[in-house]
């Protein structure tokens, strides 16, 4: 049964896992300084109250048309809604990114900021990393704290493309709960552009904090570590695969054993990698072949300071909950299935004409979507990714599909497929 599983084996890195006892629960936040001043912290169940009317109100977009929900579905574990690589935006929706969306589900209040070194999940354990990065928000790690990501999107001129603080805050002077927000921030916070925006980042913050639909704990996973189910034969040896260091490896990035007090894991350690995965050549930003995405070092945050060039190109490492709901995978959601998703990591380097296809000298362009200065980067040494061509594969087919299957019982009960 599950409650025989080990914990991790070591990843490319090195790291140890403590378990660490901590608090469930979080303190309301203190005041938060903005550049338009300090704005007061109300009773955090308005807040959050009125953090969900914002985060489903189209009207405060430069378009009229998109939310925050748009990209973050409820009914899609509070990722995208369809099997776009990326979704559309802008100030008339005809704007597209380079990133898939994410889901927003479970790793919000347990996502430590980011760092370069010594890391600590805030209820589940303490991670000791030798100088990998960690943490942070959004697939780059650049947000530390909620609203200050909320603020991104509402500024982006290819998401919700708002042009200013005044604008926005003149549509949240126009929102149908322009009295509820002067009632939880006060009157005088709503009148000031910048505060009026800061205090709505706020309340998107404590919505994703505090509503349980952020991390309702319904799966089939969650039963079985409940003892309410029983993992099917084909799951429980595609979960020995998923843990084992020799097979598919997965938990040495994502998590799969209960933390402190038995918190459910979230198939997350934080941390960036570099996986060498091939350009996603429908984007629109990649017809321009001098254009590379190299996550933790840009274009969309500059390279942290004190951080190596060997970690250019890395990425955070996702939850895994509900992954086998989603329609694309990878940052730039270049596969559309999660049968290749996993099989990527399995043949990459055995089978790399597959995955990156031949140049027109006829050579293989392995790690496409990296600069060439960046490819040496790609993780060559964790398994199953350390095969070389002639070696066996890591996992068989069947074992790729019983990996899947083990996946599926990570989507929660009110997720639609």
């Amino acid at each position: 049964m599950i409650k025989h599983v080990a914990l991790i084996a070591p990843r490319c890195g090195a790291f140890l896992i403590f378990l660490a006892l901590a608090a469930c629960s979080r303190a309301p936040a203190p005041p938060a300084a903005h550049a338009g001043g300090t704005v007061p912290v109300p009773d955090r169940a308005a807040m959050a109250a009125l953090g969900r009317k914002i985060f489903f109100d189209a009207t405060l977009s430069g378009s009229g048309k998109q939310s925050c929900a748009s990209c973050h579905s409820p009914d899609h574990a509070y990722g995208p809604p369809d099997g776009r690589a990326v979704q559309p935006g802008g100030e008339h929706m005809d704007r597209e990114g380079m990133r898939a969306v994410p889901s927003l589900r479970y790793v919000l209040p347990r996502t430590p900021r980011w760092f370069k070194e010594h890391q600590r999940d805030p209820i589940e354990r303490e991670i000791e990393v030798d100088a990998v990065p960690t943490g942070g928000f959004t697939r780059d790690g650049r947000f530390d704290t909620l609203h200050e990501q909320a603020r991104a999107p509402l500024f982006d001129p290819v998401e919700m493309a708002n042009r200013d603080a005044p604008s926005l805050a003149g549509k949240l002077r126009a929102a149908t709960y322009a009295d509820e927000f002067a009632h939880v921030f006060g009157a005088a916070t709503l009148a000031n552009d910048s505060q009026a925006v800061a205090a709505l980042t706020m309340a998107l913050e404590r919505f994703q904090l505090d509503d349980p639909s952020f991390a309702p704990y319904t799966s089939k996973f969650d039963r079985v570590l409940a003892g309410q189910a029983q993992l099917s034969a084909q799951e429980q040896h595609g979960l020995s695969l998923f843990v084992d260091p020799a097979k598919g490896n997965c938990a040495s990035c994502h998590i799969a054993a209960p933390g402190a007090n038995g918190a459910a894991p979230l198939f997350t350690d934080y941390s960036f990698a570099n996986l060498g995965v091939p350009r996603n050549r429908k984007l629109k930003v990649n017809a321009d072949p001098a254009f590379f995405d190299v996550g933790l070092c840009g274009p969309q945050r500059k390279m942290p300071a004190g951080v190596d060039e060997k970690y250019c190109g890395t990425f955070k490492t996702p939850s895994l909950r509900n992954v086998a709901a989603r329609r694309v995978f990878m940052h730039h959601g270049v596969f559309d299935n999660l049968s290749d998703a996993v099989r990527f990591y399995v043949e990459r380097d055995l089978k790399a004409v597959r995955w990156y296809g031949n140049t027109k000298v006829g050579a293989v362009d392995r790690y496409d979507d990296l600069p060439p200065a960046y490819r040496r980067n790609v993780d060559q040494l964790t398994a199953p990714m350390n095969r070389r061509p002639g070696d066996k594969p890591a996992l068989s087919a069947t074992e790729i599909q019983d990996i899947v299957a083990f996946l599926q019982t990570l989507t929660d009960a009110d997720v639609q497929l």
